[in-house]
């Protein structure tokens, strides 16, 4: 404990960087982690109602659907009704936009995570070279002295120690909140996929009775 006070005593220029980043990667995994919970959903259940509803070609119900689920899963599947009913030819790029501006949204701050995960451990391993150099130093005036060569090495590994664990934590959320993006990321394709089942058989009927009339 003597050491911890004294390394933050006397490293606290270094530490206060490193300190600060901690501060902020709580804040981001509160926020983020609070975020992914209000808008996780169970999509296999709205999907075998968008499947039904859009096979009745009933929008207005499917929009109430996009509307009850809620949440960023329920803005982009509004969109996508919004878009069948208006353009069904340019469905695909017009979706891919939508869902982009939805993953966006949903990757917003997560740079901060990779930011701090790879640059608090070169603030640590800057903290203990200044604490070694300043104990070499003092070693240099004073004699050798064994006790105060442990006493301020052990004081500078501190830093180096603090700034791993921020960027471990860091790292681990980054790359956590990382997969929960690729899993609404599949679930956008899936919402994509049920409406160009329905774009593609409405194209084949409108080609079929086409046929028919030239016949």
């Amino acid at each position: 404990m003597e050491l911890l006070l004294e390394s933050i005593k006397m490293d606290w220029p270094v530490l206060l960087p490193i300190f600060a980043c901690s501060i902020l990667v709580l804040g981001v995994v509160i926020s983020k982690w609070s975020f992914y919970q209000k808008n996780q959903r169970d999509i296999t259940l709205y999907m075998r109602e968008l499947n039904r509803e859009l096979s009745k070609n009933d929008l207005s119900a499917a929009q109430s659907i996009a509307i009850r689920c809620g949440g960023v899963i329920g803005e982009v599947i509004e969109e996508a009704v919004r878009i069948f009913s208006e353009q069904k030819k340019g469905f695909s790029r017009s979706f891919d936009i939508s869902a982009a501006l939805a993953t966006r949204k949903l990757e917003s701050h997560l740079t901060i995570l990779g930011t701090i995960g790879g640059v608090a451990p070169f603030l640590g391993l800057f903290g203990t070279v200044v604490r070694i150099l300043l104990t070499f130093n003092i070693l240099a005036d004073s004699g050798n002295q064994a006790a105060t060569v442990a006493s301020g090495i052990g004081s500078a590994l501190i830093a180096t120690a603090f700034g791993l664990g921020v960027a471990i934590i860091a790292v681990v959320f980054f790359n956590s909140f990382q997969a929960i993006v690729k899993h609404y990321e599949d679930d956008f394709q899936l919402i994509k996929l049920l409406f160009l089942s329905f774009v593609d058989s409405e194209e084949s009927q409108t080609s079929y009775s086409s046929s028919k009339v030239n016949l």
